[in-house]
């Protein structure tokens, strides 16, 4: 009797390069290096990482399982002791990503422009009566967003705001999260609405148009 020996199932195998295998316990963005300008001094120690530019100074707080390396002249690693955690993971790349906007934001600053559309809405800048109390730098945001009284905001210390036409507000930062956390409470005033696409836009925000059902 002849026995045939099973039918070779090697073709349904997935082969995988050890490169794969180790790209699931490695942050893709964690792992890239940072490149430092020459106007920027970087002062690492166990707890923080301290950025210097021509724009001023912040720091940027490091894990107690996260080095850093300079062993490229120009650039900088980020490392964690154990990559296959999840947690470490996950913050090596979130504190990457902060130390290189923090990098940015020491020497060029990040900036958004806000756009008023609407009949009537217009805004204008203007001395705060309160000056720099509560933390302001002076100056308010004079908005009108088609209420019946103007809408008053209280530009915070750390953003400058120009105001280049009656309908345009741009917003400038060294710090991208605080840039964007005031953009939004602006935005919060009068959001856009779908119907007839009025309301607060910042950057290159749109919005999907709805159209009215008639009855």
């Amino acid at each position: 009797m002849l026995i045939r020996p099973p039918p070779s199932t090697s073709h349904l195998l997935r082969c995988f390069s050890s490169t794969a295998r180790t790209c699931k316990n490695v942050s893709i963005i964690g792992r890239e290096p940072i490149k430092i300008p020459a106007s920027v001094t970087i002062a690492p120690s166990p707890t923080q990482v301290t950025i210097t530019g021509p724009l001023g100074t912040t720091a940027v707080p490091l894990k107690d399982y996260m080095s850093v390396d300079f062993s490229v002249p120009g650039t900088m690693k980020l490392t964690v002791a154990q990559s296959t955690e999840k947690l470490q993971r996950q913050m090596w790349g979130t504190t990457r990503t902060l130390i290189s906007n923090a990098i940015t934001g020491m020497t060029e600053g990040f900036s958004v422009p806000i756009y008023l559309v609407g009949v009537g809405y217009r805004v204008a800048l203007e001395e705060d009566p309160r000056g720099t109390t509560d933390g302001g730098n002076g100056k308010r945001l004079n908005m009108k967003l088609g209420y019946s009284h103007s809408v008053l905001v209280p530009i915070p210390s750390y953003i400058k705001a120009e105001v280049p036409s009656a309908t345009k507000i741009t917003l400038f930062c060294t710090d991208k999260h605080l840039l964007g956390l005031f953009a939004a409470k602006i935005r919060g005033y009068r959001k856009p609405e779908p119907y007839k696409g009025k309301g607060v836009f910042v950057g290159n925000e749109t919005i999907r148009i709805k159209s009215v059902k008639k009855k």
